[in-house]
């Protein structure tokens, strides 16, 4: 069984892979494999607000430690500020203790290089067959060699400063009235804090974590709850930050909520008439909606296609020296100046434009207007290639037939959870519904879990 998924590790915690035993080795592996550069690697440690928090960072922590690492830890703290806490501290690695979107009983792992960048796939390969094997290629040092913790008491300034750093100094959010859903998760500090300094009126919402509320209809998975707080408090906009804060969702002042392939559009096209979207070019997955490239091709802006997960949005954006991409789901990245998707870095650029535009977000939602779309997750007991479901292939080729070239069916196994997920797009709500249903029974009777 494969330990790494599209986001590092992930599962049921306290169960393989996410148990003690697997993060003690985990630590271990990742400290062997940057002790070939130094002596004591550095490796900076965060989580999200999970009950099984404290124990995956205690025992990551012993793997750093046996192995003669350096433990940074910072407690709970956003993904995308452990990538940059890596990079300010001249770290070897970053850790990330967080299932992100998913319910409090989940748990996960994420590494990050000294770069920022999450680790490729042949260095979590490596990773793998170390804690497979239990073998690290290196005797456990004993005596002064062994490795030490220490707490990082100034990572939310660090933080802070780096983010306000990307709003003008001449620029601040005085008058702003805005609504900031942080999950009960990993954003729970910092995100008030960041907009009140700025100048805004805060409305926080879900921002007492308990270790069992992160993602309990709220965040990013529910924005509707802050939507309907911003009507309610007479807001001029709301945003709603997932789990460990990499993706955000919106709101206007009128509680019509704004995804992240609208918010890429509103980015692109402010970014292309500045002449700062480099080769005028935006890297999305297969799930952003088709209207999305038919709004940017008005501004002549082209659109890029990777497979789901923001990490190949960024491995794309790298190699093809793009730096604007992102995820329909709210993983945006800008990448002049950050390596992974960061809600709060996104919603300061939105804020921004809307400052220096004295507009009203609600005054450019109008820049996209998106396709229907079909969305079904099919619980799953195995996850056999495409083509060895009986019928499937033909069906599908059926349903591709039947859009006739104005629509699309993407189907994807989740890299994270037994879980299949299909999206049929079109013209055409009521086709799209209805090739979604077929499908969607065509998966279920021959892998769908039973009673699901």
């Amino acid at each position: 069984m494969r330990l790494f998924g599209t986001d590092g590790i992930r599962g049921v915690a306290n169960r393989f892979p996410m148990s003690v035993e697997v993060a003690l080795k985990v630590g271990q592996a990742v400290t062997a494999l940057f002790k070939q550069r130094e002596v004591h690697p550095r490796i900076v440690v965060g989580k999200d607000t999970r009950l099984s928090g404290y124990m995956f960072e205690t025992a990551l922590v012993a793997g750093i430690c046996s192995m003669g690492g350096e433990a940074l830890l910072v407690g709970p703290f956003p993904t995308p500020g452990i990538a940059f806490l890596v990079r300010d501290t001249r770290a070897d690695a970053g850790v990330v203790i967080s299932a992100s979107h998913n319910p409090f009983y989940d748990n996960g792992i994420k590494v990050f290089s000294g770069d920022g960048f999450k680790l490729p796939d042949p260095l979590e390969d490596r990773i793998e067959q170390m804690v497979m094997k239990g073998d690290f290629g290196l005797e456990p040092p004993i005596g002064e060699d062994i490795g030490r913790a220490m707490r990082m008491e100034d990572a939310i300034g660090r933080y802070l400063v780096f983010l306000k750093k990307t709003f003008p100094q001449e620029l601040d959010l005085k008058g702003v009235k805005l609504v900031v859903d942080c999950a009960n998760g990993a954003t729970y500090k910092i995100a008030p804090l960041l907009f009140w300094e700025l100048g805004a009126e805060v409305i926080p919402l879900s921002d007492k974590p308990n270790g069992l509320n992160i993602n309990e209809a709220c965040g990013a998975l529910y924005p509707e709850r802050m939507a309907k707080a911003v009507v309610a408090y007479g807001a001029d906009l709301g945003l709603a930050l997932d789990g460990d804060g990499d993706r955000v969702i919106f709101s206007d002042r009128k509680g019509q909520v704004l995804d992240g392939d609208r918010i890429m559009a509103i980015c692109a096209i402010e970014m292309a008439k500045k002449g700062s979207l480099k080769k005028n070019t935006v890297v999305a997955t297969v799930m952003s909606n088709m209207g999305l490239d038919v709004a940017l091709a008005r501004h002549g802006i082209k659109v890029v296609r990777t497979k789901v997960g923001d990490r190949y949005v960024v491995e794309e954006m790298l190699k093809g020296g793009y730096n604007l991409g992102g995820e329909q789901a709210g993983h945006i990245v800008f990448l002049d100046y950050t390596t992974t998707g960061d809600g709060l870095l996104t919603a300061l650029q939105l804020l921004l434009i809307l400052r220096s535009k004295d507009k009203d977000l609600s005054d450019l939602t109008k820049v996209m207007e998106p396709y229907p779309q079909v969305k079904k997750d099919i619980l799953v007991r195995s996850k056999p290639p495409l083509e060895e479901i009986p019928g499937f292939l033909d069906a599908l080729r059926e349903a591709e037939r039947e859009l006739e070239g104005k629509g699309r069916v993407v189907v994807r196994y989740s890299g994270t959870e037994p879980v299949l997920r299909l999206m049929v797009e079109g013209e055409d709500v009521g086709k799209i519904s209805a090739l979604a249903e077929g499908l969607a029974d065509l998966i279920q009777r021959h892998i769908g879990e039973v009673g699901a």
